[in-house]
């Protein structure tokens, strides 16, 4: 399959006539490149624009942070933005950033680790950029807790508020927060927040 949309107006929602294939779609996206592009637990694609330049500094301090933090922690590794995996809804969807645990991957085989590897991470961060929808976005919340995740920042710079989001829980809303502190999965990362407001 070639397919190019370099001039198609983004994001976009597209239905193939048969659900493409792990291999299938690491090949469409390879042949996409710069484009973000997901499954749905429908099959659809959902093909996205790159970050713009405000919402690539976020992005990256964000992941930057979680990487420093979970390389001196040592309990697991942190997913940079463009690393899709397989959910249980059999969509495959990559957070802003993620943190998964060294269990969870140890169990996976050398050719899961090659693909679209089949776990949620335990701890996933999105940041909302100007262009997103706030529902959306929660909704995008819900779906990471609704497929294993135990922990859930929405980190919008816009508003300046950070949502918490853990399974069963109340949403917790922090307006123009100091730093966010991890719990569960990832207890003693410490996100100071004057880093990514800027």
């Amino acid at each position: 399959m070639n397919l190019s949309l370099t001039d198609i107006p983004l994001p976009i929602r597209l239905r193939t006539e048969s659900p493409l294939t792990d291999e299938e779609l690491l090949r469409f996206c390879a042949d996409n490149d710069p484009l973000r592009v997901e499954r749905d637990s429908n099959g659809e694609l959902i093909v996205m624009s790159p970050t713009g330049t405000e919402g690539g500094f976020v992005e990256s301090d964000v992941a930057l942070e979680l990487g420093i933090w979970a390389r001196q922690d040592g309990r697991g590794r942190m997913l940079a933005s463009n690393t899709g995996v397989r959910l249980s809804d059999s969509s495959i969807r990559a957070a802003d950033a993620a943190w998964v645990s060294w269990e969870r991957l140890n169990s996976l085989t050398a050719d899961q680790r090659k693909g679209y590897s089949p776990f949620c991470p335990e701890f996933v961060i999105e940041v909302r950029s100007e262009s997103d929808g706030l529902e959306p976005v929660r909704d995008r919340m819900q779906m990471w807790l609704a497929n294993g995740a135990e922990l859930a920042w929405l980190i919008d710079p816009a508003r300046r508020v950070v949502e918490i989001y853990r399974m069963a829980e109340e949403t917790e809303l922090h307006e123009n927060p100091t730093s966010v502190q991890g719990t569960g999965p990832v207890r003693g990362f410490d996100l100071v927040m004057a880093r990514i407001w800027g």
